[in-house]
């Protein structure tokens, strides 16, 4: 059976609009699986819906999963955050790059297909969105300067780990202040010499009225920022040494509270890989919290986070 996709208006669209690789937005989806649901929901996400809710959507270029098994959950900080409530829930983030100047096309094919979708039984009700929004690119700061993948590889490139930092400003201007800061001083000073190739900073924008009543409205329109932290090594060897105080730095500059730190590794496309970690510690790793992470840091730790504010 043919179904009629006007095809013929590709063509015009083809030929008209920015199309450059430039991840002028993003979209940035922290998601906890119901108890008992782990297994489905994430063959939901690897066979359907990474690919029919993100990537077969116009000018969404990349993409990428990951994942926060038991032991990376209880290294977050603060433990009282305004995203997380708690702190561990979100066991999946997904991240996705959509070419700059194209947001508005993108949403409205995004809101069609996500009522098609629920409207097909092709959305998995079991799982709450912890942090779903939408996001302009604000800056990118590099650790080896012009060496190395720029932003537009940070999602196809192999990463091995990935840190999402939030940080809410008290006003708008207080956020200029605060990305100034964070472009001029505190992220070059933390990126040198650590594990993180590069940091990605976003702001949040409000999803439109129509959106599923699934996802809730983004909070922090306006004094919020988003960081992601592209980490050549797996975080947990290093997250003492460079991860554990980036709510000391902003604090002492007064420029704002961070709500969220929360540390990833890629999940294995299609596969279950780590399901079985979400909710337990396996056999011969710790139960490490974030404060005994943070006890007696190396010397290297201290001088980074000197450096960093």
């Amino acid at each position: 059976m043919s179904e009629d996709t006007r095809s013929e208006v590709y063509a015009e669209l083809a030929a008209v609009g920015p199309y450059g690789v430039h991840p002028g937005h993003a979209l940035i989806t922290m998601v906890e699986p119901h108890p008992g649901h782990e297994y489905a929901y994430n063959r939901w996400y690897e066979d359907d819906h990474y690919y029919a809710g993100a990537m077969a959507m116009p000018w969404v270029y990349a993409g990428r999963r990951w994942v926060a098994t038991r032991d990376l959950q209880l290294l977050r900080y603060p433990e009282k955050s305004a995203v997380a409530q708690p702190v561990t829930a979100g066991c999946y983030l997904s991240t996705y790059w959509i070419t700059e100047g194209r947001y508005d096309d993108h949403m409205r094919w995004t809101v069609a297909i996500n009522k098609r979708l629920n409207r097909d039984s092709r959305v998995h009700q079991a799982r709450t969105h912890v942090f779903t929004a939408f996001q302009d690119h604000v800056t990118t700061v590099y650790r080896d300067g012009a060496a190395g993948p720029r932003d537009y590889h940070a999602l196809d490139h192999p990463y091995a780990g990935l840190v999402l930092e939030v940080i809410d400003a008290e006003s708008p201007e207080a956020r200029d202040e605060l990305v100034r800061w964070l472009r001029a001083r505190h992220l070059p000073g933390r990126l040198a010499g650590s594990p993180a190739a590069m940091v990605t900073v976003f702001r949040p924008t409000p999803l439109p009225g129509d959106r599923m009543t699934y996802v809730k409205q983004v909070e922090g329109v306006g004094t919020r920022l988003t960081l992601l932290w592209f980490l050549q090594s797996d975080p947990r060897p290093c997250w003492r040494e460079w991860f554990s105080g980036l709510d000391e730095a902003v604090t002492v500059a007064g420029l704002g509270r961070v709500e969220l730190v929360a540390p990833f590794v890629p999940t294995v496309p299609g596969t279950d890989t780590y399901v079985d970690r979400l909710r337990t510690v396996h056999r011969g790793e710790r139960e490490v919290g974030h404060a005994e992470a943070q006890a007696e840091p190396s010397r290297q730790g201290r001088r980074a986070g000197r450096e960093g504010s």
